[in-house]
């Protein structure tokens, strides 16, 4: 599926707050007349959003995918959109299949605010070294301990992630980050992407990031990029 995040409180389903779980379980039971669990991919936060989410459930309905697609989206607000459906073997598990996932943050890059971009483009006015920062983000490819780029409520006790590569692209005021990794940690991606902005704005040099690395101590990574910015963009299997 496919969602705007805005106004939700991230995917995992909450007690005190509306989340995109809750919504596509409302949806999904009453197309299948049965209340229905379903098990996704990542535990996106609040404000972030999914360009290809992937979840699993099982069900006894004998369905067609089709069917399933056109039901639930008629069930579901215009901010969550089911793309695809099908069938899998039964010890699939949408997380913890999950091969690898790759994560795009979003820039609008000018003086002005853009009107269409609001709470889907991080909006950052000062100019951009792209070339600096891709000499920055060359540090994060490999497989490294991330702790240093990690919320200090992560639960992961293994901080090691592999990240398979680090792109940036910049086309007149549009820029994409492109990471996928094997794996993230807790605002991973976000503090990734700030620890970029902090070089480009001369408050980290780029040479330091691997000190960074080995101080496993979040206070020497740049600033947490805002949420609006993020989207899950693929899964791999």
């Amino acid at each position: 599926m496919a969602y705007r995040g805005t106004k939700y409180h991230g995917f995992q389903r909450q007690n005190n707050a509306l989340t995109i779980q809750e919504v596509v379980e409302k949806a999904l039971s009453r197309v299948l007349d049965t209340p229905t669990d379903i098990y996704g991919c990542s535990r996106t936060d609040a404000g972030v959003h999914a360009n290809k989410f992937c979840f699993s459930f099982t069900t006894q309905r004998d369905i067609r995918c089709l069917n399933l697609i056109r039901g639930v989206n008629g069930h579901l607000p215009d901010d969550i959109s089911i793309l695809s459906c099908e069938e899998a073997q039964e010890d699939f598990h949408a997380r913890f299949s999950c091969k690898a996932k790759e994560y795009a943050y979003l820039i609008h890059n000018s003086e002005c605010k853009n009107p269409f971009a609001a709470d889907l483009q991080y909006q950052y006015r000062r100019n951009m070294d792209i070339d600096l920062m891709k000499k920055a983000a060359s540090h994060f490819v490999g497989t490294h301990d991330f702790k240093s780029f990690c919320s200090a409520h992560n639960e992961k006790q293994d901080t090691v992630r592999t990240i398979y590569n680090l792109d940036i692209e910049k086309r007149d005021d549009f820029v994409k980050v492109l990471v996928k990794g094997d794996g993230f940690l807790y605002n991973m991606v976000r503090i990734i992407v700030g620890t970029l902005l902090s070089v480009n704005e001369g408050k980290i040099d780029q040479a330091q990031i691997p000190e960074i690395m080995n101080a496993s101590d979040r206070q020497f990574a740049g600033k947490t990029a805002q949420a609006h910015g993020l989207y899950l963009n693929r899964v791999f299997y």
